[in-house]
């Protein structure tokens, strides 16, 4: 019988109300259920959301060195653990146990960046034009905030919103996705064995389309930060605005990299490997495109396919496994459908396309490492995001060649150049159409202390992390005091 969980409301864990749960189960092996979780409905979307608007006033008024205090403790509590947390990670989203033990620990990098930030000045004394005049600002918090977050960074990402949020006096509603939601379920834990006042944090398990709208309209809500897909980011955005919410988009990318003839080759090989196919490519950072000067194109194309094919598929539990399976038989079968439209259109299919052969990984949802060669731009597969291990291999023939290909889509969320040139570097950094751009560097990737978000459709043109955070989850109030008299 398997583990049955609860929804976390108001500092206690509560059965949804109409009593329905949704399997959790191992992408790795379809067969192992790893917990039920509440299906839950807008009535217990209302209940969490009540819950964190009576607390919000209460935990706002505490000092912002208490508020960091308590960050500090739930980033000492995960840290301690750590590997039992990036053990259930690894069994329900799929990735390496390496890569889920790293993305644990950027969590608690996360807490304790924001609890250090409780400290620093949150407001400006402004010169006036009375002599008198004591002009300033100060930051309060909007209020009460409905985090949305998907499946594929389930612990970075609802601490990367949930922190900044507490630290500056919100209170917060937190919907993990319905794929991953036992990570989650050890953030709350954590939280309530760190103290968090009742109905500070309150997290709230299954589907979107059964809670989604009390959580973008309803009335105690007053800011929702979303990551996921495009479909849903504009629903959100327009449910958002008709009801005078602020909002907060991330949705997606469709990420290049450009290779030069003066770059070294075996480390362009390297990282545009790692950024496509770590995590099963199901990052929103991950490469999709490489754009090859046609000078080098055939000697990279040549080891890009041979180290492609030496890359071993597996579950988290093989070490030797360099990635493992997509998240869900949907996922898969998905990216297996863009797989046959690439090879509809003309792409050359040079390794990979399938699902492996190897009769242990049958009851799992695995794509093998998969790359395309002759990709143009007007192709679907070189368009739209796939989320899974699939990289398409263009030709350029100069940096302006390729960079206007790499622009040439919709989204715009992370670039990177491989180049010695630091000539061609800063032409690359200026004109990119990408909110993260590297040099000599994957895509994938960023630093908590730094903002990340995209350009175009990848984002709503704001930043998560870094000192970003701070912008999104308070608002200012300009205060001007004068003398009696």
């Amino acid at each position: 019988m398997s583990e049955r969980y609860e929804n976390f409301i108001n500092g206690a864990w509560v059965s949804p109300i109409q009593g329905d749960y949704i399997p959790n189960l191992n992408p790795a092996n379809r067969e192992e259920i790893l917990g039920l979780f509440p299906n839950s409905t807008a009535e217990d979307a209302e209940s969490a959301v009540q819950a964190a608007a009576n607390a919000q006033p209460a935990w706002a008024a505490l000092s912002s060195h208490t508020r960091g205090e308590y960050l500090r403790k739930a980033a000492d509590i995960i840290a301690s653990r750590a590997d039992a947390i990036a053990r259930d990670l690894m069994r329900e989203e799929g990735k390496s146990l390496p890569e889920a033990k790293g993305e644990t620990l950027r969590g608690v990098t996360l807490l304790r960046y924001y609890a250090q930030e409780t400290m620093h000045p949150d407001g400006d004394v402004i010169p006036s034009a009375g002599a008198t005049t004591f002009l300033y600002t100060r930051r309060f918090p909007l209020g009460v905030c409905s985090l949305i977050t998907p499946w594929n960074f389930p612990i970075a990402i609802p601490i990367w919103k949930a922190a900044p949020a507490l630290a500056f006096g919100n209170t917060v509603v937190l919907k993990p996705s319905e794929l991953s939601p036992l990570t989650a379920y050890h953030i709350a834990e954590c939280f309530a064995e760190a103290g968090f006042p009742a109905g500070v944090f309150n997290v709230l398990f299954g589907e979107g389309a059964g809670v989604g709208e009390v959580l973008t309209t309803s009335a105690e809500v007053n800011a929702i930060s979303f990551t996921g897909s495009v479909r849903t980011g504009k629903q959100i955005a327009t449910q958002a605005v008709a009801h005078g919410k602020k909002y907060q988009l991330e949705m997606g990318g469709k990420n290049g990299v450009i290779v030069l003839p003066d770059a070294n080759l075996e480390s362009a090989v390297n990282l545009t490997i790692q950024g496509a196919f770590k995590s099963a490519g199901e990052k929103c950072t991950a490469t999709s495109r490489v754009i090859v000067h046609t000078e080098i194109y055939d000697a990279f194309v040549t080891q890009l396919v041979q180290k492609t094919l030496a890359l071993k598929v597996g579950s988290g539990e093989d070490a030797t496994a360099y990635l493992g399976p997509v998240i869900s038989e949907q996922s898969r079968d998905k990216i297996l459908r863009y797989v046959g439209l690439a090879e509809s259109e003309g792409a050359m299919l040079l390794c990979g396309g399938g699902a492996p052969d190897d009769a242990t990984l049958q009851t799992g949802f695995y794509v093998q490492p998969t790359v395309f060669g002759g990709v143009t731009s007007e192709m679907r597969i070189a368009q739209e995001e796939v989320f899974g291990p699939v990289l398409c291999v263009m030709r350029a023939e100069s940096l302006e060649d390729a960079l206007a290909k790499l622009n040439d889509v919709e989204f715009g969320l992370s670039a990177s150049l491989f180049t010695k040139s630091l000539d061609s570097a800063l032409v690359f950094a200026e004109k990119a159409q990408a909110g993260l751009v590297r040099v000599n560097g994957e895509t994938a990737g960023v630093e908590p202390q730094a903002p990340f978000g995209g350009m175009k459709g990848s984002s709503s043109f704001s930043r998560e992390q870094g000192l970003a955070a701070r912008e999104f989850f308070t608002q200012i109030k300009t205060i001007s005091i004068d003398r009696a008299g």
